[in-house]
């Protein structure tokens, strides 16, 4: 099994992809063989969506900062 990206094409009213002549020589990939596909699509994540939103944070910056400086006195 060998892994590569490639760019879906517009094929009639489908989309199509095409498989880099040395995976199809390593795998022995034919005309007409059936070959088994794994679609994984990258997603662009905002920093929202992995650490959440800060809803219910009550204190401000500047306090935060100053509780955090008074543990170094």
């Amino acid at each position: 099994m060998k892994e590569f990206e490639a760019k879906p094409k517009k094929w009639g009213n489908s989309l199509g992809i095409t498989i880099p002549k040395e995976i199809i020589e390593k795998e022995g990939i034919k005309e007409g063989k059936n070959v088994k596909v794994f679609v994984i699509v990258e997603k662009k994540s905002t920093l929202k969506e992995m650490f959440g939103s800060l809803k219910g944070w009550k204190k401000p910056t500047q306090k935060i900062m100053k509780e955090i400086d008074e543990g170094y006195d």
